[in-house]
């Protein structure tokens, strides 16, 4: 360990990983950042109303362009607002979101199964 890093503990304690004092230029960098994904996420929501009120998108395609804004929007928030990037200090965050995913959709996956079997699987109802 050397002479500064030692400095740098005495100096702050001992801080967790992310815990350390930021610098000016650090605070309003992070700070332009979570505008830049409020400003992002708020246009994704307006043009996807604009979209499901309006007749100047073609009606059957309307459902495919806000599944895609979803998209988006969901990406919008994984990276500007929950930090989740490439780099390889995050790699425990994308696979503890890759697994959370993972079981959202085993669930969803097999209640609709499920449901799809017992209503194949029904006895008909008596009319009358």
């Amino acid at each position: 360990m050397s002479q500064s890093d030692l400095e740098t503990i005495l100096d702050h304690g001992d801080a967790a990983p992310g815990d350390e004092p930021a610098g000016r230029h650090e605070v309003v960098e992070g700070l332009l950042g979570y505008l830049v994904g409020l400003f992002l996420a708020a246009l994704i929501t307006v043009v996807a109303f604009f979209i499901a009120g309006t007749n100047l998108v073609w009606g059957p395609s309307i459902p495919l362009a806000l599944v895609v804004l979803a998209i988006a929007q969901i990406g919008v928030h994984l990276v500007f607002f929950i930090h989740i990037t490439t780099g390889p200090d995050n790699a425990n965050n994308v696979l503890a979101l890759a697994f959370g995913v993972l079981i959202v959709m085993l669930i969803m996956v097999g209640s609709l199964w499920i449901m799809s079997n017992l209503s194949q699987n029904m006895t008909p109802m008596q009319m009358g």
